[in-house]
C-alpha cells in the first residue's frame, strides 16, 4: 500500500489568464454558493471576493469533462471565507486520503509541541528523545540528528523515496513490521559527485525526500509529549478547528503513520490551509504559534532551482497577472494539494485520485493556474 508520496514533479505554474470569458469549447456550469453549515466556515459568493464565477463554472465543466483526470473535489477560500465548493466523487462528508499532505500536518503538531514546551526546540536530538535506542549502522552523526533535520528532510540517513535503490525507500519500510527500527537502522548516506553536499548547498542542507524520516518524527513527537499522535492531534489541533472526521493509517505495530495516509474531509483540509494563511489563527483563536507558522514557511533547504522547502511545507513562486507571488503548499501522491497564496489571501484545496499517473501533480497544478488563479479578477487584496 502506498502511504506516502512516491514521486515529485516540479511545480511549474504558468501565468494565469486574466479574463472572464470561458475557455474555448467549454460551456460553463452554473456557479453555486457553498452551503453554510455549523463547521466554522463563513461563506460568500465568489464575485463578492473578486473571483470570476463564470471562470469557476468553466473549471467545473472542464473537470466533469475529464480534462484533469480523476479530480474528486475543489474548494477555494478568499479573505477567510469559503467561496467555492465542488465535489466530483463522493460528498462533502467523505473523508479523503490525503497521502503525503499528512506530512505537513505532522509539522503542525511538532510546532504545537514546541509551543507547549514538550520539545525544547527544533535542535532537540531525536535519539535522546527516543531514549538512545539500540540501532544498526551505529554512527555518531546519526546520534546528532535533530527534529529540524527531519522537518526539512535533510538528515544524514540514507533515505530517498525518489530513488528505488535507496536503502530507506518507503516501499522497503512497508515490508518491515517495526518501522521505527527500520528508520533508526538506516546507514549514513554518501554524496556521489552528482549530489550537492550540505556545505555546498543553499541554507547548508541537502534535500532528500524521506517518508521514513517523517514517521520517525511522529515517534519522537510521542516520546516528547508522552501521548500518542492521535490524541495529541485531536486535542491540540483538530478540536480547536472543529475537525471531527479523522482517519489515521497505522503501522503494523499500531503507531500513527505521520508520513502519509491521513483521512480528512475537504472542508477540513481547507481549514488547515486557512490556519496558516491566518498566521495560526482560526476564527479568532490562536491555534498554532505565529512564530512557528513563520518558521515553517521560511526556506530551510533547496529542492531545485525553482523550489525550496520549509518545515514540511513546499515553497515556490507563481506568476500571476504579470507579477511573481510566493506560495506554500501541501502535496500528496495522486495530485492532492492544499495551496496557500498569501499575497492574494487565497487558499485552495484539490483532492484527486490520479494515482499511478505520471502527470498527476502537473494536472492539479494546471488546474490551479488555469482556473483557480485564472478566476482572480483583482490580484490586490
Amino acid at each position: 500500500m502506498d502511504y506516502g508520496e512516491v514521486r515529485y514533479i516540479t511545480l511549474v505554474v504558468v501565468a494565469a489568464i486574466w479574463c472572464t470569458a470561458p475557455l474555448a469549447g467549454q460551456t460553463p456550469s452554473a456557479y453555486t454558493v457553498p452551503v453554510a453549515t455549523e463547521d466554522g466556515w463563513s461563506v460568500a459568493r465568489a464575485g463578492a471576493v473578486q473571483l470570476s464565477e463564470q471562470r469557476l463554472g468553466a473549471m467545473v465543466s472542464a473537470i466533469r469533462a475529464g480534462d484533469f483526470g480523476r479530480i474528486t473535489s475543489v474548494l477555494i477560500a478568499r479573505h477567510g471565507r469559503l467561496v467555492h465548493e465542488s465535489y466530483f466523487s463522493g460528498s462533502a462528508e467523505q473523508v479523503r486520503n490525503t497521502r503525503s499532505v499528512t506530512k505537513t500536518v505532522t509539522g503542525m503538531l511538532v510546532g504545537l509541541a514546541v509551543g507547549e514546551g514538550h520539545l525544547a526546540g527544533t535542535e532537540s536530538r531525536v535519539f535522546e528523545i527516543l531514549g538512545d535506542p539500540t540501532v544498526a549502522n551505529r554512527d555518531p552523526r546519526k546520534e546528532e540528528i535533530t527534529v529540524e533535520d527531519l522537518l526539512t528532510m535533510s538528515s544524514i540517513l540514507e533515505c530517498d523515496d525518489w530513488n528505488q535503490f535507496s536503502r530507506g525507500n518507503e516501499e522497503r519500510m512497508y515490508l518491515i513490521e517495526d518501522w521505527t527500527q527500520f528508520a533508526l537502522d538506516l546507514p549514513v548516506k554518501g554524496f556521489p559527485p552528482w549530489l550537492t553536499r550540505p556545505q555546498d548547498s543553499p541554507y547548508g542542507r541537502s534535500f532528500s525526500y524521506c517518508t521514513a524520516g517523517v514517521f520517525l518524527l511522529g515517534r519522537a513527537l510521542e516520546g516528547a509529549t508522552d501521548m500518542d499522535v492521535q490524541t495529541f492531534a485531536r486535542e491540540r489541533l483538530f478540536e480547536p478547528l472543529g475537525i471531527t472526521a479523522v482517519e489515521w493509517q497505522l503501522s503494523p505495530l499500531g503507531h500513527a503513520q505521520t508520513g502519509g495516509g491521513l483521512g480528512l474531509r475537504s472542508r477540513d483540509l481547507l481549514k488547515l490551509g486557512q490556519l496558516y494563511a491566518g498566521e495560526g489563527r482560526w476564527n479568532g483563536r490562536q491555534v498554532v504559534p505565529p512564530s512557528w507558522v513563520a518558521a515553517s514557511i521560511r526556506p530551510h533547504v533547496r529542492i531545485d532551482e525553482r523550489n525550496d522547502f520549509g518545515y514540511l511545507w513546499w515553497l515556490t513562486s507563481v506568476e500571476v497577472g504579470g507579477r511573481t507571488v510566493r506560495t506554500h503548499y501541501m502535496t500528496g501522491n495522486g495530485g492532492n494539494k492544499v495551496f496557500v497564496v498569501p499575497e492574494l489571501d487565497l487558499v485552495a484545496v484539490i483532492t484527486s485520485e490520479n494515482f499511478g499517473r505520471s502527470d498527476a501533480h502537473a494536472l492539479s497544478e494546471r488546474l490551479m493556474s488555469e482556473h483557480i488563479l485564472g478566476s482572480v479578477e483583482a490580484p490586490d487584496r
